[in-house]
């Protein structure tokens, strides 16, 4: 599979591109500022990009209106179908958000059912009572998700609906020719229709890549042979940040040794989750962290990991956000891409990362663990790749069993010696590979 051997680069496109909030209803060519983007993904290393929404929507994306338009805040269809091409042309895969929980109120087959209610052939797409009401005074009750009547909730138990979904996916696929999925809220959706959308896609598209949104609960719920090729590693996500800010590194390896160790009992051992150290939804890594030496550190070990990794666009230059000002506060516009130390060594861990089978497919072993530093290891084969984190402000050696004395820094490319114990400078990150 091409996805667990690729860097991942994500976009929000209404928020990158400068798309006001609402729905205005303006054809804008926004989408076009992605081009501009191109040279600067390839050159940090990133092979696919995740689209968040950028179908026709309410406001923010995840409120659907079409499933077969790009919003027009961003363009039409024939920009994107250019887009694809281009990106197709550098190299990059693409990856677009589904939305396929709820819809907007806004939503085509919605919209019959509010205006014609028992007669709408689409009433039953819903979970609806037609002796209730809703938050907006229809007249009518409906299941929104979690709550929020502004994202109204899809029957997927229901045959037009799926056939809807499924032939909105083959449109994609036939027009744009993307190449996977990120089912957003995936710990909500039927089992069921996970099942059939694997199968689905699978007769579309070689290798069309499935990756699911899940927040916490035994992943292989969804992420098996039947449903889901990978989902969000949100373990992980939180173990990253919190183990720097507390100088505890027990917390993430505890974690991943859960997760991927040689014990026969960790639960996801030979699969690849998604990795990241930030998104859409969470506090930009370089705001949540106590000390930005850290930000170099927490890249490295989200690379070094098992996993796929996945940037965020712009926090790859160590751009800020806070969660608590407000989604739109994560989701800025960025007229230009920036280069700096921290975007170089995200470049050199994305070049390590794609030519390296141990980091795609290697084992995980802890060599050396103290509160703040960690050692471990990733073997494939013949291939040794080794991960080195020092959080502290001292310089830290480690000693541990090398089996060899020397070896690459894969980050600055230099020879590093640790015949005698492992020198780690303040405040460094080294991926390693013995020769």
């Amino acid at each position: 599979m091409w996805a667990y051997e690729s860097v991942f680069y994500q976009i929000y496109p209404l928020g990158m591109c400068g798309a006001p909030f609402e729905n205005d209803g303006k054809l804008e060519h926004r989408i076009k500022r992605v081009e501009s983007f191109i040279p600067h993904i390839k050159k940090l290393g990133c092979n696919a990009i995740y689209f968040s929404p950028l179908f026709e929507s309410d406001t923010h994306g995840y409120n659907t209106r079409d499933y077969k338009k790009i919003d027009v805040r961003l363009g039409d269809n024939e920009d994107f179908k250019k887009l694809c091409q281009k990106l197709h042309k550098n190299g990059i895969k693409v990856v677009l958000d589904g939305v396929f929980n709820h819809v907007g109120r806004g939503f085509w087959a919605f919209r019959d059912v509010l205006e014609k209610r028992w007669e709408s052939p689409y009433k039953d797409w819903f979970h609806i009572n037609f002796d209730g009401n809703s938050n907006y005074n229809d007249g009518l009750w409906y299941e929104g998700w979690e709550g929020n009547f502004d994202l109204v909730k899809l029957n997927l138990r229901n045959e037009e609906v799926i056939s809807h979904i499924f032939e909105s996916i083959k449109f994609w696929v036939d027009e744009f020719d993307i190449d996977g999925l990120r089912l957003d809220v995936a710990y909500c959706l039927d089992h069921d229709f996970l099942r059939r959308l694997r199968s689905f896609t699978d007769s579309l598209k070689p290798d069309f890549f499935l990756v699911g949104e899940t927040l916490h609960g035994d992943y292989n719920q969804i992420m098996n042979d039947q449903m889901l090729h990978s989902v969000t590693n949100y373990e992980c996500y939180k173990g990253l940040h919190s183990s720097f800010n507390s100088m505890n590194m027990f917390e993430i390896i505890h974690s991943l040794k859960r997760q991927f160790g040689p014990e026969n009992w960790t639960l996801y051992k030979g699969k690849h989750l998604l990795s990241f150290v930030d998104n859409h939804d969470v506090t930009r890594v370089a705001s949540i962290l106590n000390d930005p030496g850290h930000l170099i550190l927490i890249y490295a070990l989200a690379f070094g990991m098992p996993g796929i990794p996945c940037v965020y666009y712009g926090s790859e230059w160590g751009m800020k956000g806070d969660k608590s000002q407000g989604d739109p506060a994560l989701r800025p516009e960025v007229e230009k891409p920036e280069w700096n130390e921290l975007t170089d060594a995200i470049a050199a861990m994305a070049k390590a990362k794609k030519s390296s089978k141990a980091l795609n497919y290697g084992n995980f072993t802890a060599l050396v663990l103290t509160n703040r530093q960690c050692v471990f290891e990733r073997c494939a084969d013949d291939e040794r790749i080794m991960i080195a984190i020092n959080a502290d402000s001292a310089p830290y050696t480690a000693h541990f069993d090398a089996r060899a004395g020397r070896a690459h820094d894969l980050i600055t490319m230099e020879t590093v010696d640790f015949g005698g114990g492992l020198d780690m400078p303040p405040h460094s990150a080294m991926i390693l590979e013995p020769f």
